[in-house]
């Protein structure tokens, strides 16, 4: 539930901005308000769990997000929306990884805890997918659905999570408050000046502003790391440069992935007149496409280098991307969409799969946790800080090619093309992202017997 709510929204953002009014930065704020506040809070998340008892926060993380997801269907503008929508991610950025750490403490070790963990593991999956799918066919009906249908689900979960599950045992920790807070808040903060610039004007104070401050507040986040009792970040796992590189690559590619599913969605709807039901089923072949490379990856990956597949990834990634934004109005699906998306799903697929395991290779079972979340966090936190910067390059394209901002239902002939080359622009930004992933994976130098032993010691630690 918690992953499907970061994918489901991308196939309703059409009817959402006709519904709501919502401006081009606005939409995009349905999808980035979710993201900063689940990977700028995950972290203290986890901790939380430690302090005061995982069940206990789990229950309160679900709850949360449960309730978040009602003020998400029953929102009447863009700032209730959003607002609900940054509740949503708080409540995942507690439920999430308490829920995993459940799922280590409940099931005894062995197989039935690896079996539990590869259940946990595909849903994980399952969720990111189903999300498009779900998505487009509860919009069908209206957007509101894909909020609301997580009401009667999340309650299901309390009520089951409060007969089935053992408290576990907890310490007293000193909490990184300060640090989740002021991360998120310089993320935020750098996002909307960067999301709005195009639509406030880039010399406006409010633009300026906010830029300065993001910047200023996580200045002051890394100070206050660098003192904290037990922080978030802890510095000492940034001292290898392979590990520094494979955390900017899997920022990165993450990017890629998030910024291309928005924009494409929004384009097989409001270009090519897409309903979301068969927009959502369009990303199917998206899907075959990543789960080919990435058992391909994970058998290649023992025996080449990882860099090589990020890098042989974001060859397939650039060209598909690029001529994907010299699509129009006139595209069709099976002449033009069908091989590019299952070409970049493939692309993406080659490229993701080493990295989480660079980012643990050649440490102790102590330090996997700690750089596993790290790791997830730069993947949660890659997607809404380059849509800030990729939504900002469509929507200058389409005002500067005379289009308008708003519903696409309400434009004319000439201001629906300028968005749709503004749409297809946003592909650009994403092959620059897959670009920058590709040469950063240069500089990994981890090798394959490093990789497998990571794998070895992930499954380990795992176990318990």
């Amino acid at each position: 539930m918690v992953v499907l709510d970061g994918t489901v929204a991308n196939l309703a953002l059409a009817r959402l901005q006709d519904d709501l009014g919502l401006s081009d930065a606005g939409r995009n704020w349905v999808l980035t308000s979710y993201a900063l506040a689940f990977g700028g809070l995950m972290l203290l998340g986890g901790r939380i769990g430690d302090a005061f008892g995982r069940k206990k926060m789990f229950i309160a993380g679900v709850s949360l997000f449960t309730v978040s997801s009602l003020l998400c269907g029953l929102a009447f503008n863009e700032a209730t929306l959003v607002a609900a929508r940054a509740l949503q991610g708080t409540g995942a950025a507690i439920a999430s990884p308490t829920a995993f750490a459940l799922v280590a403490t409940t099931f005894a070790p062995g197989p039935v805890r690896n079996q539990a963990i590869a259940v946990f593991a595909a849903m994980t999956g399952i969720g990111s997918i189903a999300g498009l799918i779900i998505g487009g066919a509860l919009t069908e009906f209206s957007w509101r659905w894909i909020f609301l249908i997580n009401v009667p689900i999340g309650i299901a979960i309390v009520a089951l999570a409060v007969v089935a599950l053992r408290e576990t045992a907890h310490e007293r920790l000193s909490l990184d408050i300060p640090g989740a807070v002021l991360a998120t808040l310089g993320c935020t903060a750098i996002v909307f000046g960067i999301s709005e610039g195009p639509e406030m004007g880039w010399a406006s104070p409010a633009v300026i502003g906010s830029l300065i401050a993001g910047f200023a507040l996580l200045g002051m986040f890394l100070a206050v790391e660098r003192t904290a009792d037990n922080p978030l970040l802890p510095f000492s796992l940034f001292k290898d440069r392979d590990r520094v590189a494979t955390f900017i690559a899997i920022f990165f590619a993450s990017a890629v992935i998030f910024c291309m599913a928005a924009y494409v969605a929004l384009f097989v709807q409001d270009i090519l007149g897409y309903s979301p039901l068969k927009a959502g089923l369009a990303f199917i072949p998206f899907a075959v496409g990543l789960g080919s490379a990435a058992f391909v990856s994970s058998k290649l990956a023992v025996h080449i280098q990882p860099r090589w597949l990020v890098v042989a990834g974001a060859l397939i990634m650039v060209p598909g991307l690029l001529y994907g934004s010299t699509l129009d109005g006139t595209a069709t699906y099976f002449g033009n969409l069908f091989v590019l998306v299952i070409g970049i799903g493939f692309g993406v697929g080659l490229a993701v799969v080493p990295l989480p395991l660079c980012a643990v290779a050649g440490v102790g079972p102590a330090e996997i946790g700690p750089l596993t979340a790290i790791a997830q966090v730069a993947q949660t936190l890659g997607g809404p800080l380059a849509l800030s910067v990729v939504g900002a390059m469509a929507t200058s394209r389409t005002l500067s090619l005379g289009g308008t901002n708003g519903a696409a239902v309400d434009m004319n002939p000439t201001e629906l093309a300028a968005l749709g080359e503004g749409y297809t622009f946003s592909l650009v930004g994403c092959a620059v992202c897959a670009v920058i992933a590709g040469i950063v994976a240069l500089f990994i130098r981890f090798t394959p017997q490093q990789v497998a032993q990571a794998h070895e010691a992930q499954e380990a630690a795992q176990r318990g």
